[in-house]
């Protein structure tokens, strides 16, 4: 949502605004990479810069001040590891 308060409705989008769980970068990058309940997997769709901005974004916007930035290169650290797990 606009906000990050999350929402309930058709599907539950959760609530990312002064989100703790945010604290371990690695965290949102795994989860835009591999997925987490009902929400897809976008490791076919986002580069790994993309990732990054994306968690950048996220930890820094909303409330939520972390401010040691994710790279590219952990992104793809972390999409090579999901990888190298799944097979």
């Amino acid at each position: 949502m606009s906000d990050a308060k999350g929402a309930t409705g058709a599907a539950t989008y959760p609530n990312l605004a002064r989100d703790p769980t945010l604290a371990a970068a690695a965290y949102p990058v795994y989860t835009i990479i591999q997925g987490r309940n009902s929400m897809p997997s976008f490791a076919a769709y986002l580069s790994d810069a993309q990732v990054a901005a994306v968690v950048n974004y996220v930890r820094t916007h909303f409330g939520n001040d972390y401010r040691d930035a994710v790279s590219a290169a952990l992104a793809g650290t972390a999409r090579a590891t999901l990888l190298r797990d799944r097979n």
